[in-house]
């Protein structure tokens, strides 16, 4: 059973606060470029899942205009760290836009940047070649460096429902040489996905919760239905049943009981733009969504 949030993760490695800095490599997705596929998986905005992130400028300014932009709302005599976080798109995705050797110098600013103590890299496991493998493997000895994969669902034709492009058998692959390779491995879920009852979604924590070596951290993302996604206008067409915020956190609380204790709860709900927020509108009220998780782990505020 897991009750290691994020927060309480990162005072016991680093020893202070640590803020997120989303950031761009301005990478875009196969799934998107027509590759495997266009438009997306239907869920994704787009802004690629990183509407609130940095997007302009070198990696060096967009480290420092999200630092100025946090900071300005710290005391000055708190100290923090700061993770790279490399949020929207698939950040391992090498084209002739964006090589191996674009990415790599990408990588290595942002790790050589004196106040980022780990980098975080989102992708989808059909995205990470082996000599990115490697070479984030020779990064992680100078800092800790996670790499998040997109699974969703470990159903197949939700997978295919959803334009996900990929099976699997690959994640498995994957998810087997990233640990090889030492490095730390977030695995992103979607809850209440079109046609999921609560026992496939169990069935992929389940899963998850029995890979070896054993996964270090996962994210629980309720599924938010944006506006301008496949997926709202699938949903208008015909509403398939979302929960209520009693039934969400008391359902997450039970699949994080399953994950090993040494796995870390990175997300346990959804954060997207209320802008674009079709369902379940009661997914806003951030507050009122912390303050009822707390009640089930005891979350730290």
């Amino acid at each position: 059973m897991s009750e290691l949030t994020l927060n309480r993760h990162l005072h016991r490695t680093f020893g202070c606060k640590v803020y997120k800095l989303s950031l761009s490599t301005g990478c875009t997705c196969p799934n998107r470029d027509g590759t495997i596929s266009t438009g997306g998986c239907t869920f994704c905005s787009s802004g690629g899942s990183g509407e609130f992130g940095q997007t302009e400028g070198s990696i060096e300014q967009q480290i420092q205009n999200a630092i100025n932009r946090i900071s300005s709302k710290l005391p000055k005599t708190k100290q923090v760290k700061f993770i790279a976080y490399f949020q929207s798109f698939s950040n391992t995705y090498e084209t002739k836009e964006k090589t191996f050797e674009n990415l790599s110098e990408i990588f290595m600013n942002a790790i050589r940047h004196p106040s980022i103590c780990a980098l975080s890299i989102g992708t989808r496991p059909d995205c990470i070649s082996d000599r990115m493998i490697d070479f984030l493997a020779e990064l992680n000895k100078t800092k800790p460096v996670w790499v998040e994969l997109g699974l969703q669902t470990i159903h197949e034709n939700t997978a295919e429902k959803i334009n996900r492009g990929y099976n699997l058998q690959v994640f498995d692959g994957i998810y087997k040489k990233l640990k090889k390779a030492r490095l730390t491995v977030i695995i992103h879920t979607i809850l209440w996905l079109p046609g999921e009852t609560k026992a496939m979604m169990k069935e992929t924590a389940e899963y998850l919760a029995k890979l070896e070596p054993p996964l270090d951290g996962i994210k629980f993302q309720l599924l938010q239905i944006l506006r301008g996604t496949k997926m709202a206008e699938e949903y208008i067409k015909n509403p398939w049943p979302l929960p209520t915020m009693d039934e969400y956190c008391s359902f997450v609380k039970e699949l994080a009981d399953l994950m090993p204790e040494t796995t870390v709860l990175h997300r346990l709900t959804g954060d997207g733009p209320k802008s674009l927020l079709v369902e379940p509108l009661w997914s806003a009220n951030k507050r009122a969504v912390l303050n009822e998780l707390k009640k089930h782990f005891n979350l730290e505020q």
